[in-house]
């Protein structure tokens, strides 16, 4: 014991030393500026912009960054961006924007000469600057990031000035008009349904006084009547808004002039590469804005990618620091040529349950190589069915339904930390359509249509809602809160008209046992409607309901588990008590010499033509005398959930030396469960596992010999991927030769990016560190869920033989994939599982040699799998 407490003793002080001498960051001092431009159609007016400009702590030269705030903030707003910008070797350049905070000027919504000007001065400044990293005279090295009006300008700047190197635009806008006045038919925003409370916000936000001055002292002489209702806007843009609002509809001059200040008529010009960052939450710039944005980019040939993650004007979690490190890591890779893998296309935040261990929220970043745009990559019909049915828009429009309440969460600046919503419909001025149950989840994730029909005269706005309904006495939810408004004219002497709608993108998941509802209402708190009373028909004029699904995007948790934190603590109390019994862990010696071939196992084809190993458990007819030289024997193994529900039920199958195998099964097979409990992680509830002979239980001294992904890599994220291996290898107790880190790192193949924070890496990046941490040691046995999850395919096609590789030295290899083709060229044997039970064992070859070719190019294991799982088509 007083070893033990020795031990404790030292680690308490290595602690405290670790915290004296832990580098600390650098200090930052902005320095204020009053930075002089001329703009105006004919660069005659005059205007001061309040800056402050934070150059690196480090000195020396360094790229620049531009951080534009969003619509009614300042200068201020940006700060402690700027800070950590600065921190990490960045000069950083933020300024309250003409009208706003202490500048002067009037507001011109980010128009090409005003704004724009403004900010390519700004440049010019900075390409004077002796901190700033220059590519020619004239030219520095920059990138501009803001959220909402300051993404707007970080597009609108790139369009028009050559010199910008990167763009982060996040929750803003590609065409102003069509953000204003939506039209769900597609008819554009001429056709539109006026979004009035947003409008009354926004202009609101920019008609009082400017922030720390009286507005009078801004300006020569007595201010008029009119100057005192537009506040800080241009004349012309107060003038455009007053007649929408009386209105309630575009003008032609309204829709021209938002359009002068979108991205919608330049984006096409853009050459710097562009990170766009969307909020899944967001009724005033929602997803379909960031979606013309991305298209119009892309046809350039600039690169870009497109992120939707849960914020946006309406609230949501906001994720900053996931927001902060996504473009830390786009303005690292584009503007320092930091040796950061390839930024995938498209990523989306979903939910991911609550860790066990902390019971805070998971959020998951699954992705794609390549966009998909709001229709997907696939569309799953859902049959609608309800009768015709009346609805009438009340006199005044009011009472109004409710699908969103714009502006509770925060104003244009940025989404609030809210996750309230509140949807209501009105008695009698909705008519519902309802789906089936739903017999397996459904993903949505883009914009889904349905074709719907209307009876009555003139024009009609109606709008679009789709709902999730549970069988219990849970209300519907609408997701994100959104809704499509629409018009549908029907022509002179016609008694109805149809119409297609586009309802709202999400990413949502619609549970098993649920139904879809689409509600068409004639009234939104949010928007314009009609003053005059009138009542029409609406029926369905198609039965389908058009889901946009994209299969590739799955991905494990990219959060930090909560075994990450625990397993430091885990290993010290591992190594007190090894230390009070005299045990040291180690490996088996592991035998390399060539092995022989495994025996061939008899096959019989089943009724249904597939190959079904005679016997059915062991994955050869070879058999090891001695049980401690098979490195995996799962023997009657059973889970239930706590439901009853068996995850896995009386499963058993052997692995021998060599192999690589394929652990195979549709989702809910158990085949996570059941890696977890070969790691020790829980306990069966009957049944055995043994490896190299022993039984395998929590913390069982025969587990050093694996090595294991499993759930997704967990790391903490403010180490560098080689810190956290060499972290996690401390706190396995064993000696640092034994590591075999070259080996390891040569495998994954992340060159300077081992260096950088790993909250700076993609999803393929923690992918290859992870298998890179599984592979530490060169463990005989090695058990990965999804590997190649996140990899591009020359990245794919290297891991294939790094497995192969490993299995003919000697080890085994056990691979839990759904990707089939994938396991068909690299695995020689496969477990299929289905429902918790085992299905099948064999060799690849045996199974596909029984098989019945149904392709006249041969038996595949898609077909052989679909087949011994009964959903064969």
């Amino acid at each position: 014991m007083k070893r033990v407490a020795a031990l404790v003793a030292v680690l308490a002080l290595l602690g405290v030393a670790t915290w004296l001498v832990w580098p600390s960051a650098p200090q930052v001092r902005g320095q204020d500026q009053t930075i002089t431009v001329v703009d105006g159609p004919a660069d005659d007016q005059r205007v001061d912009l309040d800056a402050t400009f934070f150059p690196p702590p480090g000195g020396g030269k360094a790229p620049a960054v531009l951080l534009a705030h969003g619509f009614g903030g300042s200068k201020q707003s940006m700060r402690e961006q700027a800070v950590r910008l600065a921190q990490e070797g960045y000069a950083v350049l933020t300024w309250s924007a003409r009208g706003f905070g202490r500048s002067t000027g009037e507001i011109a919504l980010n128009s090409a000469d005003y704004e724009v000007k403004d900010v390519k001065q700004l440049i010019d400044w900075l390409a004077k600057r002796p901190e700033v990293r220059l590519d020619k005279p004239g030219d520095p090295r920059v990138g501009i990031a803001g959220g909402s009006y300051g993404g707007s300008i970080a597009l609108m700047t790139a369009a028009h000035d050559t010199r910008v190197d990167a763009i982060v635009p996040q929750i803003t806008w590609s065409d102003l008009a069509d953000a204003l006045f939506p039209d769900a038919t597609g008819q554009g925003p001429e056709h539109g349904v006026f979004k009035r409370m947003w409008a009354g916000i926004f202009f609101g936000s920019g008609s009082g006084p400017i922030q720390g001055l009286d507005a009078l002292s801004r300006r020569s002489g007595p201010m008029t009547a009119e100057q005192a209702r537009c506040g800080r806007f241009l004349p012309a843009i107060c003038e455009a808004y007053q007649q929408v609002a009386k209105a309630g509809k575009a003008t032609p001059e309204a829709v021209a002039l938002l359009r002068r200040s979108s991205p919608v008529e330049v984006a096409g010009r853009i050459k710097a590469p562009t990170l766009l960052i969307q909020g899944q939450r967001d009724s005033l710039f929602p997803l379909g804005q960031a979606d013309a944005n991305a298209k119009a980019i892309a046809a350039a040939g600039t690169p870009v990618s497109l992120a939707w993650f849960d914020g946006g004007h309406d609230g949501g979690n906001g994720e900053a620091d996931w927001v902060y490190d996504q473009t830390t890591a786009w303005l690292g890779r584009y503007l320092k040529g930091e040796n950061i893998a390839t930024a995938p296309a498209f990523t989306v935040t979903r939910d991911g349950g609550r860790d066990p261990g902390t019971r805070q929220r998971i959020r998951l970043h699954p992705e794609t190589g390549s966009y998909p745009g709001l229709g997907g990559t696939a569309a799953t019909q859902v049959t609608l069915s309800g009768p015709e049915q009346n609805i009438a828009n009340p006199p005044g429009g009011a009472p109004a339904s409710v699908s969103t309440v714009p502006g509770v969460s925060g104003l244009l600046g940025g989404g609030g930390q809210s996750n309230v919503s509140v949807s209501l419909d009105m008695p009698g001025q909705g008519a519902s359509f309802e789906s089936p149950p739903l017999s397996a989840p459904l993903q949505l994730t883009g914009g889904p249509t349905a074709k719907i029909r209307v009876y009555g005269k003139g024009e009609v706005t109606l709008f679009g809602k789709l709902y999730d309904v549970a069988d219990t006495a849970q209300p519907p939810i609408l997701p994100a809160g959104l809704v499509a408004p629409f018009r549908v004219t029907i022509p002179e002497g016609a008694q109805s008209a149809d119409a297609t709608i586009t309802l709202p993108a999400v990413d949502y998941r619609f549970a098993p046992g649920h139904r879809l509802r689409l509600t068409v209402t004639t009234t939104d708190m949010g928007y314009a409607t009609p003053a005059e009373p009138a009542s029409y028909r609406v029926a369905l004029a198609s039965p389908s309901l058009a889901v946009p699904t994209v299969t590739a995007l799955a991905a494990p948790a990219t959060g930090i588990a909560w075994w990450v934190w625990a397993m430091p603590l885990a290993a010290v109390a591992v190594a007190a008590v090894l230390l009070a019994t005299g045990r040291t862990p180690s490996r088996r010696r592991r035998t390399t010499a060539a092995l022989p071939e495994p025996a061939t196992a008899s096959a019989v084809p089943s009724a249904n033509g597939a190959a079904h190993l005679n016997g059915a458990v062991h994955l050869n007819a070879a058999t090891t005398a001695d049980g401690e030289d098979v490195p995996l024997e799962i023997n009657g193994l059973t889970k239930a959930y706590r439901n009853g529900e068996l995850a896995v039920d009386g499963l058993s199958f052997r692995v021998e030396r060599g192999q690589v195998l394929g652990l195979l099964g549709p989702n809910g097979a158990g085949k996570t469960t059941t890696m977890r409990m070969m790691m020790g992680l829980i306990r069966p509830d009957s049944g055995e596992i043994r490896i190299f002979g022993d039984p395998v239980t929590p913390g069982a001294p025969v587990l050093s010999r694996l090595g294991s992904f499993v759930e997704g890599p967990g790391f903490l994220p403010h180490l560098s991927g080689r810190d956290n291996l060499h972290l996690y290898w401390a706190a396995t107790g064993r000696p640092t030769q034994d590591a075999r880190f070259d080996e390891a790192l040569e495998i994954a193949g992340l060159g300077k990016a081992l260096e950088r924070a790993v909250r700076t890496y993609s999803q393929g990046m923690r992918q290859r560190l992870a298998i890179a941490q599984a592979m530490l040691g060169l463990p005989d046995l090695l058990v990965l869920d999804e590997p190649t999850n996140g990899l591009d395919p020359p990245q794919i096609r290297e891991m294939r033989e790094v497995l192969k590789r490993y299995a003919r030295d000697g080890r085994t290899v056990i691979v839990s994939s759904h990707l089939l083709a994938e396991v068909e060229q690299t695995c020689s044997h496969v477990v299929v599982m289905h429902r918790g039970r085992l299905v099948s064992t064999g060799p690849v070859s045996v199974l596909l040699g029984a098989a019945t070719s149904t392709n006249g190019h041969g038996p595949r294991l898609e077909d052989v799998f679909l087949d011994l799982i009964g959903e064969k088509s």
